[in-house]
């Protein structure tokens, strides 16, 4: 099964965001899924890993789609819509 690590900023306020993203994903894939871990950061921290591997940073990609996050991970793991 799969580890998804969702790591946020706390003084940046990022808290909501990483739990907007942590429902959607338990929500859609929950039972394909071994954990979705909230980390803390710092530094305008907002990243995304599945198994390790980053699929989403802030500092990289830019602006964030919940459903484009939950899609990547669905295709990552192999589950259907």
């Amino acid at each position: 099964m799969t580890n998804v690590r969702i790591e946020y900023c706390v003084p940046c306020g990022f808290l909501d965001r990483a739990e907007t993203v942590q429902h959607a994903l338990l929500t859609s894939l929950g039972e394909d899924l071994d954990s979705v871990a909230l980390v803390t950061g710092e530094k305008g921290a907002f990243r995304v890993s599945v198994d390790s591997e980053t699929i989403y940073d802030k500092d990289e990609d830019g602006d964030y789609d919940t459903d484009d996050l939950v899609a990547t991970v669905r295709d990552r793991i192999g589950a259907t819509p």
